[in-house]
């Protein structure tokens, strides 16, 4: 078994460390604030004060941040950045959603002292963690690839390798915006069938039985109409992905206007106080609670 440090114990994060221990294998955890790593502690987990000592030792450093400027801090900080400290044998592992700006740099900031990078985001949110079904999405070269996906396999199902550095987080950022897209729009129609007279729920029925509703859209439907917003994948952070999404795009000269559209659902929604919300919470803004 080998030596992975973990960086960053949110939501995801923590998940995938638990899943570690339980594997058999040796987890150091940093977090910036101390709360969630009690648990880790009595689970077996080797707590850290800085990103720069959970990965002095590790063959494996796994990185589950929020965004780009907590990817920055706990890769580059010049104090206490795991980049500076990682042995010359390891592995960065970065399963954050980035833009694809950022995971370049931060690859280049490996390559510049030799060490393997690979961006790895998934698909999949905390029960996909916690079953250990996470699809794995990763870019970078074969070797550190080879070497990380028995690691990788240990959190989750698939462990895809779809191309050099910055393909992860591509794929990463076009499956959010599809779902995000099917959820947007999934909402929407059920507010539409409400004020057009007629009840969501027998509307819905037939629209979630037919070949033109995805699986994902089908499962969401029954959240929106039951009313569990119970965060999985926060409407806060689906913004920030479509935030991403569109400057991502914006920086390749490509155009992304259904994106953009729902990105700005998704703002309205932050904006309308339901930012902490499961992304199903989106539905508040065309139906009554």
């Amino acid at each position: 078994m080998s030596h992975i440090a973990v960086l960053g114990m949110g939501a995801m994060g923590s998940r995938m460390a638990r899943s570690l221990i339980d594997r058999g294998h040796r987890v150091t955890v940093w977090n910036r604030s101390p709360k969630p790593l009690a648990t880790l502690r009595e689970r077996g987990a080797t707590i850290a004060l800085s990103p720069a000592r959970a990965v002095r030792d590790c063959e494996f450093a796994i990185g589950m941040v929020r965004d780009v400027t907590a990817s920055k801090r706990i890769w580059l900080d010049p104090e206490d950045g795991a980049l500076a400290a990682m042995p010359d044998d390891a592995i960065a592992i970065e399963c954050s959603t980035l833009t694809l700006e950022w995971t370049h740099q931060l690859a280049e900031a490996f390559a510049d002292r030799g060490l393997g990078f690979l961006d790895a985001p998934v698909a999949g949110s905390r029960k996909q963690a916690e079953a250990r079904s996470l699809i794995f999405l990763v870019g970078g070269a074969m070797t550190p690839f080879e070497k990380a996906a028995p690691v990788l396999a240990h959190l989750g199902g698939p462990v895809h390798h779809v191309g050099p550095v910055g393909s992860g987080t591509i794929v990463k950022l076009a499956v959010n915006a599809l779902f995000g897209i099917q959820l947007a729009t999934m909402g929407e129609l059920i507010g539409f069938m409400a004020h057009a007279g007629l009840e969501p729920e027998r509307g819905l029925a037939v629209l979630t039985s037919t070949p033109v509703c995805s699986p994902a859209a089908k499962i969401a439907a029954a959240s929106m109409l039951d009313r569990h917003f119970s965060p999985q994948f926060p409407i806060e952070l689906v913004r920030k992905d479509f935030d991403y999404v569109t400057s991502t795009a914006h920086a390749q000269c490509a155009a992304v206007p259904m994106a953009q559209a729902a990105g700005e659902i998704y703002r309205k929604a932050e904006q309308a106080g339901f930012g902490g919300d499961n992304i199903t919470g989106l539905v508040r803004l065309y139906a009554a609670d």
